[in-house]
């Protein structure tokens, strides 16, 4: 948030210069006219209240001649690119990470509705094969003789038409209960094979989740290791060349072709949902970003989004991965804010926009839930929750 601040007061200062000098037609033209253009980008910086640059910073046909960079200014440059790699790999395999373990917790409760139904259907297959025991001991107790003898042996013709039914009924209870046993028998061992292939399933998604774990823990010691080797004031100077850095994307952004016309809309212009996913998402900033997080106290970037539209009653996909290939794409000059922004080829970050070109977002480990300029990365598209 600090270049804002600096270029507001650039913008004052310049103003306060020119309103102390008289001169020419010419000369109070000019100023009058560098006047109206400090005006325009004061008020936009009032406008958008955050990190969002005003575009009239980029007024000149070329930006100034930059002073030659000293070996330090590359070494930090250097040291930079590759921080920002390492955490950007780790943010991809935080993704990875992030499905693997939805997909563990839904592998996990189809294979326990599973064993469920096994042991349902394992009790009633054993029910059904004690009362088939139970019939076969009353035949063998009855000595065995098949029911037609028996009919034969009838004291009488209406003792002969009781047995007649008495027969039929029990050769047909006793084809039903056949019947019903195998097909338990065979309900039995389809969730059985179903849940044996579930907990392969499971494993499997445990692996990936333990191999992305192991990747992202690599890749942020070694970004860790390089930042350590730093001392505190390039600390210092690697934090504000990434500023730098994000100021001037965000400049060119909003100075862009397809930038040209867009209307800003503040949050007024957000739907009901959205405007609760807002108002959840920045009051979470200050909290630490973690991986895997979703919150009360730390986030990654998609546990910040998920679990703000979850918040305004509107559940999406838990990874910015998913969230881009499942939620409905919107043109970015229609965008309004709860809409959420994803970034990069691989769609491995997502923000979300809180309108005047402003997004709030958990950047990556050793970084707090901040507002940032919605240029301020590659924007890969916008999606819209709801």
């Amino acid at each position: 948030m600090g270049w804002i601040g600096e270029d507001a007061a650039l913008a004052g200062g310049t103003a306060g210069a020119g309103a102390g000098h008289g001169g020419t037609g010419r000369s109070r033209g000019a100023r009058a006219a560098r006047g109206r253009r400090l005006l325009t980008a004061t008020a936009l910086v009032c406008a958008l209240t955050t990190l969002a640059a005003p575009a009239v910073a980029w007024a000149d046909p070329t930006p100034p001649e930059q002073p030659a960079k000293s070996a330090e200014q590359r070494r930090l440059e250097e040291v930079h690119s590759q921080v920002e790699t390492l955490y950007r790999q780790a943010e991809s395999a935080t993704d990875a990470y992030n499905a693997a373990d939805e997909q563990t917790r839904l592998q996990q409760k189809n294979v326990t509705e599973l064993t469920k139904k096994v042991a349902d259907a394992q009790h009633r297959v054993d029910t059904l094969q004690n009362q088939i025991g139970a019939l076969a001991r009353a035949q063998y107790r009855e000595g065995g003789m098949p029911p037609q003898a028996r009919l034969l042996l009838a004291d009488s013709p209406e003792a002969f038409l009781e047995g007649l039914v008495t027969t039929h009924n029990g050769q047909e209870a006793t084809r039903l209960l056949l019947a019903e046993a195998r097909t338990a028998k065979y309900e039995l061992d389809g969730y059985a094979k179903a849940a044996g292939e579930r907990w392969k399933l499971l494993d499997a998604e445990k692996k990936k989740k333990a191999d992305a774990k192991k990747d992202i823990e690599a890749k942020l010691k070694a970004a860790q290791d390089l930042e350590s080797k730093l001392a505190a004031q390039e600390k210092e100077r690697l934090r504000k060349l990434e500023e730098d850095q994000a100021r001037q994307a965000q400049r060119q952004w909003l100075a862009s072709d397809p930038l040209k016309g867009l209307d800003l809309k503040g949050l007024d212009a957000a739907s009901p949902a959205g405007r609760r996913a807002v108002e959840f998402a920045t009051a979470q900033i200050g909290k630490d970003y973690v991986w895997g997080a979703v919150g009360p106290q730390t986030y990654d970037c998609s546990g910040l989004t998920s679990t703000a539209w979850a918040s305004a009653g509107h559940p999406i996909p838990r990874t910015s991965q998913e969230q881009w290939q499942q939620l409905p794409k919107v043109d970015l000059k229609d965008m309004r804010p709860g809409d959420l922004i994803i970034y990069f080829q691989d769609a491995s970050h997502v923000a979300m926009y809180v309108g005047n070109g402003t997004i709030v977002h958990a950047p990556r480990p050793g970084r707090q839930v901040t507002l940032a300029g919605a240029g301020s990365m590659p924007i890969l598209g916008v999606v819209r929750p709801g």
